[in-house]
């Protein structure tokens, strides 16, 4: 079954990432500097963010529909991305290497079936999620921390 792992859209935060301290803070932003590898994932390019570089640490509305699923968390954008991860059939490794809570929803933004797994045994739960006609898209998680990682389309 065909699908697309896609990054968060840039313009939600392409304002920041050259923004001066006292923006940030006024928005409610925090700059963190990549302490250890595969610690900072980024949300836009669904990269983490190597020792040394940069992130942005801030919220956002993962699930903004008008259903008691709504939701919100925080999320990390490296302060060098340029463009999303939007790849079909493609698993990204940051994905790969981590414990994963996967969330089914359908057309009207509401909860129909979750799961948690290996991030290498992603593409199986998107097949079988994706098998049921209820299921619109997913929404991927850390398993262990609980943040948002990305979302997966049909097709």
């Amino acid at each position: 079954m065909d699908f697309t792992i896609r990054g968060l859209p840039l313009e939600h935060c392409s304002h920041l990432l050259d923004a001066d301290d006292e923006t940030l803070r006024a928005a409610g932003v925090t700059v963190c500097t990549a302490d250890a590898p595969h610690a900072y994932p980024c949300r836009v390019t669904l990269e983490d963010a190597v020792p040394g570089e940069e992130v942005l640490l801030l919220s956002y509305a993962h699930q903004p529909g008008p259903s008691p699923y709504a939701a919100s968390g925080p999320i990390f954008v490296r302060r060098k991305a340029t463009a999303r991860l939007e790849r079909p059939n493609f698993v990204p490794d940051q994905q790969r290497r981590r414990l994963l809570s996967v969330r089914a929803y359908d057309h009207r933004d509401w909860l129909v079936d979750a799961d948690i797994v290996p991030g290498s045994d992603l593409e199986s739960l998107i097949e079988r999620f994706f098998a049921s006609p209820d299921v619109a898209y997913l929404h991927v998680h850390n398993a262990r921390p609980g943040c948002y990682a990305c979302r997966v389309d049909r097709g």
